[in-house]
């Protein structure tokens, strides 16, 4: 077996980074308490991508005005860092008091950066995230949630699997269409997590 080609793995702007973080602009940020960087929009993300490459603080939180612009600058970014290095937190979509549930990818989304967080993933760099979602209160005992974890060659249990999924807000249906759905037919449990484009299958080989 050969080892992964490390370049077929690189961000396609990652080789710019090294030289985006020497670039005297960024590099004079260098242990300063507060500083101020006029650039313009278009050089958000390389001049970011070079300051979290100086940096020795993980992870760097960006807030910015709006949703959209968070969105675009998170995509930008993981040109030149990677997807794993950069993360989104969405905003809710419903206004306070509304009797409307914010978005299943939402929640996730969100769950799944305070995750990261908690944890002290140094593989995380950035945070992005829109100033509205940076206001907004976290549900009660978030702490306290942790992500159900399951590899290839594990022993488990599936009924538990899914007693944990439906304890976490998932729903259990006949047939996985949605995000947030879960389920078990004879040894296989299909769930649809709510931070994925595509549902996935467990099977139980005894």
């Amino acid at each position: 077996m050969t080892e992964p080609d490390s370049a077929a793995t690189r961000p396609p702007l990652g080789a710019l980074v090294a030289r985006l973080a020497a670039e005297p602009a960024v590099s004079s940020l260098t242990g300063r308490a507060q500083a101020s960087l006029v650039v313009p929009d278009p050089a958000w993300a390389p001049v970011l991508a070079g300051i979290s490459e100086m940096s020795r603080r993980r992870p760097l939180v960006v807030a910015v005005p709006l949703a959209s612009e968070a969105e675009r600058l998170a995509a930008d970014l993981v040109e030149f860092l990677g997807a794993g290095a950069v993360e989104l937190f969405p905003a809710w979509e419903t206004l306070p008091f509304e009797r409307v549930s914010p978005g299943v990818e939402t929640m996730g989304r969100r769950m799944e950066v305070l995750w990261r967080l908690r944890t002290g993933d140094e593989s995380l760099k950035v945070v992005v995230a829109p100033a509205r979602a940076l206001v907004q209160r976290l549900g009660p005992h978030v702490e306290d949630i942790e992500p159900v974890v399951i590899a290839p060659g594990d022993t488990v249990d599936p009924t538990e699997i899914v007693g944990d999924l439906v304890a976490a807000g998932y729903r259990r249906e006949y047939q996985v269409e949605h995000r947030g759905e879960v389920a078990v037919r004879g040894s296989i449990v299909d769930v649809f997590p709510a931070t994925a484009d595509h549902p996935v299958r467990i099977d139980l080989w005894g």
